[in-house]
Parts: C-alpha cells; structure tokens; sequence
C-alpha cells in the first residue's frame, strides 16, 4: 500500500478517534462467535428446518461457504484498515461516498431491527417458564440489562461478552457429546425414532425440494450474521494486525463445526416434521424434552436465553460504533459521535435502541407471528452490507494489485465474484418468497430514501466531517 493511499485513508481513521482500544484477541474472537451464535441458530433453525427438511444441513452448508468467503475478504481489508467503521468507511474510500453513507445506515438499521427479533426470542424463552407473563415485561428488564452493560466501558463489555460466549460454546460442546450418546446408543431401542434413518424417513432428504433448501438458505445467513462485527471492533482492539488474524481463524472453523454438527444432531434426534415451526419454543428445547433427561430442557433453554443476551449485547455494541462513525463522517447529527470519557458514544447507544421498542409494540401486536417479520425485515441491511463488501474487496485488490499485502484472500478475484454472485441470488430470492418478500419491499425503498438524504446533505456533510472531531469531545 503506497504512502498516498495510507494517507489518505489515515483522515477517515483520524475522525473516528476517541474510542478505546480495550479488547484483547481472545475477547475479538468471542465478541464474533457472541454474535454469530445466538438465535439464528437457535430459534431461527427452526424455520429453516420447517422450508428444507433434513436439507437444511446443505443450507447451512451453502452458508458457510458464504460466509467462508466473506472473511477472507474483511480480514485482508480489516488488517489494513483497522477502524470502527470498518466496512462502511471502506466503501466511502474505494466505492464512493454514497457506497459508504449508504453501507453503513443500512447496516445499521438492519442490525437495530435483528435487535428487535433477538429480543423478541427472549420472550418465546422466558414463556417456558412463566407462560402467563406478557413479553413485554422482559423485553424493558433484559433491555435495560443490555443497555448498561454497553454504557460504561469496552473492556466491561468484552468481559461480559466473553463470558456469555464461553458459556454458549460449553454448552454446545457439552450438546455435541450428550447427542452423539444419545443418537448412538439409539440402536439398542428399536422403537425410539432417533437415529440417521430420520433423515430420510420422513419425505426423503429433500421433502420440500431443492427450491426449499435455498429458501432456507436466507435463514442460513441471518444465522451467520454478526460475524462482520469483529471487523468494527477491530478498531477497539489492543493489537490489531495480530489480533484479526488470530480471530478469524479461529471463528471460521469453530462457527461451521457448531453449526452443522449440532443441526446434525439435532435431526438424527427428533424427526424434522416435528420441529418444523420454531415459533412456540427452540428446536433444542424440544430435542431436550424428548430425551426425558430431568431439567435438561431447563438447561438448555437456560443457555439458548443466554445466547440471545449475548447476541443482543454484541449487537448493540455495533450499531453503537456504526452510527458514531456515520456521525463522525458528517451524515448524522454530530451529538452522536461524542464520547464519553469512558470511550462510549452514550447518545448513539440509546438511538440504537429503536429496534427494540419496535419489537415491544409488534410482539403485543402480532404474538407468535413477531419473530419471522422481524427477522424479514431486519436481513436487508446485513445481506446489503456482505453484498458491498465483496464489491469493495475486488476495488480494493485493484488498488492494491501491485503490493505484498500483509494478509490476503486465495482465489481472487474468482472468490469476491462469487461472493457477489451468491449474495445477488440470495436477495432475489426474497421478493419470490412469501416469508421474506418484506425484505425488499422494505429495503429497496429504504435505499432510495437514504440516497435522497445523501444528496440534500452531500454539501454541509464536507464541513461538518471535518469539525466533527474537534467539537466532538468527551463528555
């Protein structure tokens, strides 16, 4: 990377000064697998179990490749630009800047409504317990839980985070070896409908078809979602050249191991017709339930509530850090992009908490119904965002065609056109789909509303990017 291009991109990294750089490489690495973990595997599997079948573990598959790819290309960019507007600020430097206005508003909204369906699953847990409880009641205690956790400082933050990842990937871990005895010693009972044979012997491997496999696909990548965020903490990480390499290594192949191999599991254990619908409870919670373990299923749900705080909290940590950097770029009020002394954008924490009181008002609306609009609505942004970042990877390996990278992606540029051609058919895929056709309904209009913001406030945005860091000081 010649010194021009470095300085150039060193103004963007200068105005999104003032956060701390608190997180360690083992916190980074959990801080994605909090996110990534959560109720897109879940609860959400459900649903996608209901569209595929036992094919289902080819959507999770396709996802993983995904995903896969995507890594590749945000660890070789995140090594070189290590910021908290990651892939937003990439865009503004090697797209355009609307590409970046643009990334990072839809980015954000996304992730504040996948807030919302996070909190939504807290609800569907918390009724195993205490049925007659309106959700609403949880979701004002546990938000408030969330909102302090990330209101005082990013090591508090890290260390909550990397204490509800432990706990998940224990618990995972402990699932892995509890269901593989379970399945395995299956065999001495033949009347138990658990085993492999549950793959096939109810509809085939395939019972919905190929196009129900894709369909869960969608499902698939709101799972996988969140695992961009280790690129925005980056720029709160202590050493982050050595810290990203480290972190998406490791995320990568624990993520694909967990996913497919408790979904594995988890089919060979209960027949999938049985699961298919995951609004009343997790597909984990009936799993438990059908073993007769005592308290197993209290466990287990215990955990997947777990995941969900964990999710959330994470969440809320990037919308945070996204809508500071949309502030610091000049394309929010500048009151958000001031920190406290603690490193905490306190005005943009709170703003990003819109998602949740939108899922307060449509889980007393719409009940069990709540969670898969929530989760149509809020893919937009994520799947957006992967899609623009596999375009700025090709842009940014043209600027760079002639340097020694200190990491780089394999398989360029035939892995970034895939990534673009995969995310392109995965966004389509919705307006054909009755569950998910609020995706685009909501996100196309969405996108033609933020560009007509741009353009009222490409002119003031200049003056008031480059003020913004001088008035924006700790509070």
């Amino acid at each position: 990377m010649n010194n021009s291009q470095l300085a150039r991109f060193d103004t963007i990294t200068e105005r999104e000064k003032g956060l701390h750089r608190g997180l360690s490489a083992r916190q980074l690495s959990m801080i994605a697998i909090g996110g990534a973990i959560g109720t897109g595997l879940f609860l959400g599997s459900g649903f996608a179990i209901g569209f595929a079948g036992p094919a289902v573990l080819v959507s999770y598959f396709i996802g993983a490749v995904i995903t896969l790819l995507l890594m590749g290309c945000m660890a070789e960019m995140t090594v070189a630009h290590p910021t908290s507007g990651s892939f937003g600020a990439w865009a503004e430097f090697y797209v355009s800047p609307l590409a970046g206005f643009l990334v990072r508003f839809a980015y954000w909204a996304g992730v504040v409504f996948a807030l919302g369906t996070e909190i939504t699953a807290v609800t569907v847990y918390m009724r195993f317990w205490f049925p007659g409880t309106p959700g609403w009641v949880w979701i004002l205690g546990f938000t408030l839980l969330i909102v302090l956790v990330n209101a005082f400082n990013v090591r508090l933050f890290g260390a909550v985070e990397y204490g509800f990842s432990a706990l998940k990937i224990s618990a995972i871990v402990a699932f892995l070896f509890l269901g593989a005895w379970v399945v395995f010693s299956a065999s001495a009972n033949s009347g138990a409908q658990i085993g492999f044979s549950n793959y096939t012997a109810f509809g085939g491997f395939f019972p919905r078809g190929v196009w129900g496999m894709w369909v869960a696909v969608l499902v698939s990548l709101f799972s996988y979602f969140s695992i961009e965020m280790i690129a925005v903490a980056a720029g709160e990480a202590k050493d982050p050249q050595r810290a990203i390499a480290h972190a998406f290594r490791a995320t990568m192949l624990r993520l694909v191991l967990f996913y497919l191999l408790t979904l594995a599991l988890v089919l060979a254990m209960v027949p999938w017709n049985v699961m298919a619908s995951g609004a009343t409870q997790s597909p984990f919670v009936t799993v438990m339930t059908r073993t007769h373990i005592a308290g197993a299923a209290g466990v287990v749900n215990f955990v997947i509530l777990i995941a969900a705080l964990s999710a959330m909290n994470s969440q809320l940590y990037i919308t945070t850090r996204m809508l500071f950097s949309l502030s610091r770029a000049g394309f929010a009020p500048r009151r958000l992009g001031v920190v406290t002394r603690n490193g905490v954008p306190i005005a943009a924490l709170l703003v990003s908490t819109v998602g949740i009181g939108l899922a307060t008002v449509l889980n007393v609306r719409y009940h069990e119904r709540s969670f898969l609009l929530m989760l149509a609505i809020s893919m937009f942004g994520p799947m957006f965002t992967w899609l623009m970042i596999f375009v700025t990877h090709l842009r940014f390996r043209q600027r760079h065609r002639e340097e020694k990278l200190p990491f780089r992606m394999w398989g360029y540029p035939f892995t970034s056109m895939a990534g673009v051609a995969l995310m392109s058919a995965a966004l389509v895929t919705t307006m054909f789909t009755r569950e998910f056709r609020p995706t685009l309904v909501y996100g196309v209009p969405f996108l033609v509303v933020l560009t007509g913001v741009y353009v009222l406030r490409r002119g003031p945005a200049v003056t008031v990017a480059q003020s913004a860091v001088e008035e924006a000081q700790p509070l």
